[in-house]
């Protein structure tokens, strides 16, 4: 079967939002432009992982250039996306592999976004060139979301990635844990319920 990649150079919309109440969020990766969108689910860390590696690769890009580059240094305010998701939110698939890169050529950061693929392998080696071979495979390989953004957009998401991570549930004061609304076992308390 042929790949099936979605392409979006550039997006006009790049964002991570969830759909669901806090505790019972799914987070997804949406991507907009000439009237088609495209959602993929994955996990809270997976977001809050790839929003600050974002962040880290285009500090070292405005370091690298001492200062001679388009990347601003935070968020511009203009760019501030709090607008929901686009509906209907339907999911093409679930995230499994993530890569990043920046085009120095272009200034533009590439996120891409492969579906989850279950790869059965005996050792660790053999997993490892498994992954390896599926990462390359640019024919055959499983669906995946490239989207090309330059780094002021890149910016804009990385900021509201990590804030749409942060909006769940508040965390227990005690042991850090999140609360639910009706509280929750506290292991610092042996067990006790603690509420909010």
């Amino acid at each position: 079967m042929t790949r099936q990649v979605f392409l979006y150079d550039p997006p006009d919309r790049f964002v991570a939002g969830t759909v669901g109440m806090p505790g019972r969020r799914t987070f997804f990766l949406q991507a907009t432009a000439g009237g088609r969108t495209t959602s993929v689910a994955l996990e809270k860390s997976q977001v809050e992982a790839l929003a600050e590696r974002i962040d880290e690769l285009l500090d070292e890009v405005v370091r690298r250039s001492g200062g001679r580059t388009t990347v601003p240094a935070v968020a511009p305010a203009e760019l501030t996306d709090t607008d929901p998701l686009e509906t209907p939110v339907e999911e093409e698939f679930r995230v499994g592999t993530m890569a990043l890169a920046w085009d120095a050529d272009s200034e533009r950061m590439v996120v891409e976004a492969q579906a989850l693929v279950e790869l059965e392998a005996d050792s660790e080696e053999e997993f490892a060139e498994a992954e390896e071979e599926l990462l390359r495979d640019e024919e055959n390989g499983p669906p995946m979301l490239r989207v090309r953004i330059s780094g002021t957009m890149a910016r804009a998401f990385a900021k509201r990635a990590l804030e749409v991570v942060n909006a769940g549930r508040p965390p227990c004061p005690l042991c850090s844990l999140p609360l639910d609304p009706e509280g929750h076992v506290c292991p610092r308390q042996n067990g006790y319920r603690r509420g909010l």
